[in-house]
């Protein structure tokens, strides 16, 4: 009991230590993002005050009103790519992984290492393939386009994470299914996919964070055309007014702003989805 009592001052004292490093990190990393906040809101001709303010003393939302008059038809392109490549991926990578995880088709160690290897290849030279295509297909500077193109980036990720999932479904649930006279495909859309709502909900989040985020795709195949994403209208916004940072700033705000509340809603899930299949029974 003694050995406790002396011990237990060091114990307190060890945790206070890690908490104010872990806050003082966490701040560190945060900052960037709370300058954003606060250039958003400075005037113009505060910019160049020395020593800037720490808070927007003389706040304005002209930044934000300029967003609102300029940036949306960007966003809604966003928004729209980024719905597109999430249907596309999850109904392409969940079959897939149902198929790796339970049908077990000859050459399916291969395929799953392909799939490894294929998330290694950097993005550059898959856009230019893609734009070599797309010239002759005439898909360039088209929503259908960087939808497939943004896709080839999340489906191989979605197969393993659909695959580690799915390996831990008893397989009792799917034997009784097919002595009732499920086949397959019955089998995968009443049991097996209901029950990897983590997985899909995780699959989900990353594949539209990827295409929401996509600058090297965005401008290799749809840059100068009808429809921008919001990463290319930030880009054509810093070059053509390279002198209004609070509205660049905004800009940067609001489009952040859909992906940190999807992230939010969804963390629970997005944990239970990614630590799927590490622990067997």
């Amino acid at each position: 009991m003694t050995g406790i009592a002396l011990n237990t001052p060091q114990r307190r004292n060890r945790t206070w230590v890690r908490t104010t490093v872990g806050v003082l990190l966490t701040a560190a990393m945060l900052f960037p993002v709370y300058w954003m906040i606060n250039v958003s809101f400075t005037r113009d001709q505060d910019m160049r005050k020395s020593p800037p303010d720490l808070f927007p003393v003389h706040g304005t939302l002209a930044g934000y009103r300029t967003v609102l008059d300029e940036q949306l038809p960007y966003l809604g392109t966003s928004l729209v790519i980024g719905l597109g490549t999430v249907v596309l991926t999850v109904a392409l990578a969940a079959p897939a992984g149902y198929a790796l995880a339970k049908l077990r088709p000859r050459g399916g160690g291969v395929l799953s290492f392909l799939l490894l290897a294929a998330q290694m290849v950097p993005g550059i030279i898959m856009a230019m393939g893609f734009y070599a295509i797309y010239l002759q297909l005439g898909l360039l500077q088209s929503v259908p386009g960087l939808i497939v193109a943004d896709s080839t980036l999340a489906v191989p990720f979605a197969v393993l994470i659909f695959t580690a999932f799915m390996s831990g479904i008893p397989g009792e649930l799917i034997q009784a299914a097919q002595m009732d006279g499920a086949r397959a495909l019955r089998t995968f859309w009443s049991i097996v996919l209901p029950m990897s709502r983590n997985s899909v909900v995780t699959v989900s989040l990353f594949a539209f964070l990827w295409s929401w985020s996509d600058f090297i795709f965005a401008s290799t195949l749809a840059n100068g055309g009808a429809h921008e994403p919001i990463t290319l209208g930030i880009y054509h916004y810093i070059g053509n007014n390279n002198q209004q940072w609070n509205a660049i700033m905004a800009t940067a705000v609001v489009a952040s702003l859909p992906a940190t509340v999807i992230l939010v809603l969804a963390q629970r899930y997005v944990a239970a989805g990614v630590t799927a299949g590490a622990v067997k029974d």
